[in-house]
């Protein structure tokens, strides 16, 4: 069994007063933007293709592994099990999304991946992960991932997958440094003195985004984050792309990653969002949950801040 942490989130704030927030930092940052408390649409249908309908229902996150696995040297025997992670925060049913690394043992290959899989006795998975396909070329494909574990790190959102209220943002014309999910992010650091945890999907619509796709494992040590960019690969990629994200607006001392996010889309692009590229014309829309625990599992005995941008 893995080593879990459970940690309840106290004076959580209500979906009210998360847009409140929100409301606040987009307008710091974007010319354009509308949030509202709303009933989430069928994430099921296209764009989202979500394993199912909502993001209601015992939400909750977990910050699985992490980077010491990746970074400074590869600890390629670190390998989950979605079903195995779910269990042990205590999701018997339900949804599990976010971004996190392949298990390189199944696809023969370092990558990004997006998880999207539900937890019962009739389990759907339609995660995908997106790969170089030739290093000297520079080439990447966005492809199905039909397995349901993943790799040295992950941040998940789990929850029962269930209709109901979340909060609905949209945003466009960037007009701030920061990118759509740190702009959020900063707000809540702004306006709660306690953690606050957030899970959910969101859409860059048009425009387009800086991502890396992680090529393969590096054979020497990286030891700072200028050792880490000049190992990954970064691409500019065109909407519309779907993204899953989670994001903690501070540490309640679980050596937690604040903001991650991956995307995947149906005209081959995919990888891990740093931000747009385009302000003047990017639009962003999103639907979110605010989670009422966190799960630390199998947290790395050593650790360090390199490469968690």
């Amino acid at each position: 069994m893995l080593s879990v942490v459970k940690h309840q989130l106290t004076n959580t704030p209500s979906l009210s007063e998360v847009c409140r927030s929100f409301r606040q930092s987009l307008a710091n940052n974007f010319a354009e933007s509308e949030v509202e408390v709303a009933e989430c649409p069928d994430l099921t249908q296209s764009p989202w293709c979500m394993s199912l309908p909502g993001l209601g229902g015992m939400p909750r996150i977990a910050d699985v592994g992490g980077v010491p696995n990746l970074i400074p040297l590869v600890k390629v025997d670190k390998q989950y099990s979605l079903d195995q992670v779910s269990q042990q925060c205590d999701m018997k049913e339900g949804m599990v999304i976010g971004p996190s690394a392949v298990a390189s043992k199944l696809v023969g290959k370092n990558a990004e991946l997006v998880n999207n899989v539900s937890v019962s006795q009739e389990p759907k998975t339609r995660s995908k992960y997106t790969v170089i396909t030739d290093e000297d070329k520079d080439t990447y494909e966005c492809r199905e991932y039909p397995h349901r574990d993943f790799g040295l790190l992950g941040n998940l959102y789990l929850s029962q997958g269930l209709p109901g209220n979340v909060i609905h943002v949209k945003a466009s014309k960037r007009t701030g440094a920061d990118n759509f999910i740190s702009c959020l992010n900063k707000g809540l650091a702004t306006d709660f003195p306690e953690p606050v945890a957030v899970g959910g999907v969101f859409l860059l619509t048009n425009g387009k985004s800086r991502q890396h796709v992680m090529p393969g494992f590096s054979c020497t040590p990286l030891l700072s984050d200028e050792d880490v960019e000049n190992w990954l690969h970064f691409y500019e990629m065109s909407g519309p792309l779907t993204h899953t994200s989670v994001f903690v607006s501070r540490d309640p001392g679980l050596d937690l990653r604040l903001e991650h996010s991956h995307c995947f889309s149906s005209h081959g692009d995919g990888g891990h969002y740093h931000g747009d590229t385009t302000p003047d014309t990017v639009c962003y829309e999103g639907y979110f949950n605010v989670a009422e625990w966190i799960y630390r599992v199998d947290a790395p005995t050593e650790s360090h801040m390199i490469g968690r941008d």
